[in-house]
């Protein structure tokens, strides 16, 4: 498996097109859920990727402190369906988490956590910070990793 850490612009145009297909084939088609996939924080963030011969099986987007949050951010973690039970989602936020706090210098991360998925972002020690809410028809709550 080979780990790639890269800003948008240093994005081939062929690893752009298979993050968005995987995004858009989970996060819309899978979970049932039309909404703007993509947005402009793309552009701002660093992409962490793992390949395996050729194919895209894991992906999450960075977002420094003050991008989106004023807090350094984790999102769109993602796991390849056909990668599932792998262990490439621990390894994958693992990785996202370790970048935030050693190459970032980040003491706190927040992100946005679909709420079936907050017992694994637990394990890292994300702790919930509001309440339930509803994001897109699917309930969410943010948590905070200090």
């Amino acid at each position: 498996m080979e780990w790639q850490l890269k800003a948008f612009q240093e994005l081939s145009l062929d690893e752009l097109y298979e993050i968005i297909k995987l995004r858009i084939n989970v996060f819309v088609v899978e979970q049932t859920c039309p909404y703007q996939e993509l947005d402009d924080f793309d552009r701002d963030a660093v992409h962490l990727c793992a390949w395996e011969h050729g194919r895209l099986v894991a992906y999450a987007r960075i977002l420094k402190a003050g991008s989106k949050y004023n807090e350094a951010s984790i999102g769109r973690v993602i796991v390849n369906p056909v990668d599932r039970s792998r262990g490439f989602g621990k390894m994958l936020f693992r990785r996202a988490l370790n970048y935030c706090t050693e190459v970032l210098n980040e003491t706190k991360v927040k992100i946005q956590a679909q709420t079936y998925l907050r017992a694994f972002y637990g394990s890292f020690g994300f702790q919930e910070i509001s309440d339930v809410y509803d994001e897109d028809g699917i309930p969410h709550v943010d948590m905070m990793k200090s």
